[in-house]
């Protein structure tokens, strides 16, 4: 195993976390959590999204979220963004940096987005001309790239023909993402370490879900065959709406504290983290899926019992 390196932590909580709590955050609660993110040293913040309000509601105070955070030069802060009119607001708000998703499967992306993968490559031609002429970063993440909870098994072919025609954009980075926790960790190496030799000089990242148990096997999956950046949620909170069974992100500080355990470096304190995760948890009113904050460490010791 590699058991060294360096990897890039890009935080979804404030986003893909919250849309599918009941509780609406307050911007003032939201700022809570996002300064200890700041202050545990993660440098990369999706903080929300620019989507109709009565299809996502915890994300309806994005633009007035971002007012507060865009004088930080220091961090990467991104939207997600739909289409082109999400991506229109987006500038109107000052941001700098959009993800745009599409999923590789055609039915999860006419649920999520009610268009046809191939119609949504087709649209994102405006996108990426929009964001190129305002000076804004785009990457796109992949959805259901290891399995669709309508189809089934996504080919690998397809992946790897989506991405071909998305690099003819200017684009910062992909993201292959396990949208529902349908994947393995063999099948992660295979697609991860295919995509990696086929488009070596290119940003790749993955985003898991921990649906059922297999997010943190699946990370080291794709660490194995190259992958550096992961996407993960404080506290392990979150998934997609439009997908059944999709709760479940992998979590921030159990994938800090595995990778760090292993000797990957993550730049990341995970004792301010684990504060993070409390004032989160205390915010919502219930106890959240990740397993570090409740356990502590491996490093802790306790006394011997008498």
């Amino acid at each position: 195993m590699k058991l060294s390196g360096q990897v890039t932590i890009y935080e979804v909580g404030l986003r893909d976390g919250l849309q599918l709590e009941s509780k609406i955050l307050t911007v003032e609660e939201k700022l809570s959590v996002f300064n200890l993110l700041r202050k545990a040293n993660v440098s990369e913040i999706e903080f929300g999204s620019f989507v109709h309000p009565k299809l996502v509601p915890q994300m309806a105070n994005s633009g007035e979220f971002y007012s507060h955070l865009k004088e930080l030069e220091e961090m990467q802060l991104v939207a997600l963004v739909p289409n082109l009119k999400g991506l229109e607001l987006a500038k109107a708000n000052g941001v700098k940096s959009v993800n745009y998703v599409i999923s590789a499967s055609d039915t999860h992306n006419k649920q999520n987005v009610r268009q046809t993968t191939e119609e949504s490559l087709e649209n994102f031609h405006q996108i990426s001309q929009f964001a190129f002429s305002n000076g804004i970063n785009v990457s796109v993440t992949i959805a259901t790239s290891f399995g669709c909870p309508f189809e089934g098994t996504v080919p690998q072919e397809r992946i790897m023909n989506i991405i071909d025609k998305l690099l003819v954009h200017n684009i910062k980075r992909i993201t292959l993402a396990d949208t529902t926790g349908m994947a393995n960790p063999k099948q992660v190496y295979s697609l991860t370490k295919e995509v990696v030799n086929e488009w070596r000089n290119f940003e790749f990242a993955c985003h898991f879900h921990n649906t059922r148990g297999m997010g943190l096997a699946n990370i080291i999956g794709s660490f194995e065959a190259g992958i550096s950046i992961f996407d993960s949620s404080l506290g392990g909170i979150g998934g997609c709406p439009f997908a059944p069974g999709a709760t479940g992100n992998v979590c921030t500080e159990d994938v800090v504290h595995m990778l760090e355990e292993m000797g990957v470096r993550t730049s990341i304190d995970l004792d301010v983290l684990l504060e993070a995760s409390k004032r989160l948890r205390d915010i919502l009113g219930h106890e959240l899926p990740g397993q570090v904050a409740k356990a502590g460490k491996s490093s802790r010791l306790y006394p011997v019992p008498n």
